[in-house]
């Protein structure tokens, strides 16, 4: 993933659209998912590529993860990964799955933006926050892919009644606003552009 490409020997500028170089993440990368068929396996298939783009953006950073956009703002990409953990645990598990017990993990009443405030900088931090967004994603999916059909629904506070087909078009627009605040944050600490 880098700025320039080489050609010919020569360095060439890569523009903004092009694809990121997807070596960086396991799986069959993306945009690979069903563009006809059943609604389930699209709408999957677009998350799927969301979150992968989220883990793109942050391939090969470590430490970098919490640098902040700019002052005031509180915004980096570990307080996004930290933030999408949260989501997925929401709509999924706490919403869909039926779990009220279900809490954030990063933020609180007492910090309603401590996915983003409280993101420092260490391995142990962005470790905790890879782990959680992991273990989210990864029963959300079992979540969905159990599903009897995509009117399966929840209640939830701020929307009331939501269906499974809702959450998941919700967090492909989540995953998406947030992707473009990532690449604002990764072209901001290395230069690293693109799609």
């Amino acid at each position: 993933m880098t700025v320039d490409e080489q050609h010919d020997g020569a360095t060439a500028p890569r523009r903004r659209a092009d694809v990121l170089d997807e070596s960086a993440i396991p799986g069959p990368g993306r945009f690979t998912g069903p563009a006809t068929g059943a609604e389930l396996p699209m709408l999957a298939g677009f998350l799927a590529d969301q979150r992968a783009t989220l883990e793109l953006k942050c391939a090969g950073l470590d430490e970098e993860l919490a640098l902040r956009s700019a002052e005031p703002s509180t915004l980096s990409l570990l307080g996004l990964v930290r933030h999408l953990a949260d989501m997925e645990r929401h709509w999924f598990r706490e919403i869909l799955a039926g779990r009220p017990d279900v809490r954030p993990l990063f933020s609180s009443p007492d910090s309603p933006d401590g996915d983003f405030d409280e993101a420092k900088a260490g391995p142990e931090a962005v470790k905790e926050a890879w782990e959680a967004w992991r273990e989210a994603v990864a029963f959300s999916d079992r979540f969905t892919a159990g599903a009897p059909d995509l009117d399966v629904t929840g209640e939830d506070a701020w929307r009331g009644r939501v269906s499974l087909r809702w959450v998941l078009i919700h967090m492909i627009e989540e995953y998406a606003r947030h992707n473009g605040h990532a690449d604002l944050l990764r072209e901001r600490i290395d230069g690293t552009r693109g799609l």
